[in-house]
């Protein structure tokens, strides 16, 4: 094998190196998908998401070409790598990818626009001595208009560096918000399981506890909860699989908390 030094580019992405680390961008990537769809010159988007409102599947008509809304989700699909902020935005969109209306094009294209605008951000690797695995998760109850599905959540952070992070709608209807926050809790355990994993396979143990970080007081109690009620039956799978992680011995490098 030839050793090409430091890394500098690497699929599209560019890799800077400073006394606080690593700094991951995909500027030119960014600049290369606002060319090739046009919106090159275009103004920037405050946010890349409206907020305010929820699109359904039948909102305006159906889009008679959806070639270009193929076009631009696959560019913007790639642009998540560098950009946790756009998973959700990407993801709602990705649910109309069978059949895209009009409404759904103006959602697509407002994410590239807000890229426009924030062309110099990017993933900071801080070089930190901690090694402490922390995660936070979230979920939007019934936020789906059409199917009332929840959207999940969850970030994990080695040190001050972000490692992994997701934004995905749950597979089932949650009958509580309660459910819809633990289901997102199991999810961020199972990926820091597998970080643990990873972890130690590098020669990398992790040599404290991993906190879990969820904003619902309900779901934090039936992690410990021994009772098994009528009303959390159907999710307890999850909710054996939480408790045993949290009920393990503390050298098990598991921990749970509440923010």
């Amino acid at each position: 094998m030839t050793d090409l030094g430091d890394l500098h580019y690497f699929l599209g992405m560019k890799v800077s190196r400073s006394p606080a680390g690593l700094f991951l961008s995909q500027r030119q990537y960014a600049l290369d998908i606002l060319q090739r769809d046009g919106m090159s010159e275009c103004h920037p988007s405050p946010t890349p998401v409206d907020t305010s409102s929820k699109l359904s599947a039948s909102d305006s008509e159906l889009f008679p070409d959806a070639t270009d809304y193929w076009s631009i989700m696959g560019g913007l699909q790639y642009l998540t790598l560098m950009r946790p902020y756009l998973s959700y935005p990407v993801q709602q969109a990705y649910l109309h990818m069978h059949a895209p209306c009009t409404s759904h094009l103006a959602l697509v294209k407002r994410v590239p626009l807000y890229v426009r605008g924030t062309l110099q951000f990017g993933l900071q690797l801080h070089a930190s001595s901690s090694t402490a695995l922390v995660a936070y998760s979230d979920a939007n109850w019934a936020g789906c208009p059409d199917s009332r599905r929840s959207t999940f959540g969850y970030c994990v952070y080695f040190g001050d560096s972000l490692l992994s992070w997701s934004s995905k709608r749950q597979t089932t209807v949650s009958r509580s918000f309660a459910e819809a926050e633990y289901r997102a809790i199991a999810h961020a355990i199972a990926e820091c399981c597998w970080l643990h994993q990873l972890l130690q396979e590098l020669h990398r143990p992790m040599s404290s506890a991993t906190v879990v970080y969820c904003d619902n007081v309900s779901a934090i109690y039936m992690s410990s909860n021994p009772v098994q009620h009528k009303r959390t039956k159907h999710i307890e799978i999850d909710i054996h699989f939480i408790r045993e992680k949290s009920q393990r011995p503390r050298t098990s490098r598991w921990d749970c908390g509440g923010c």
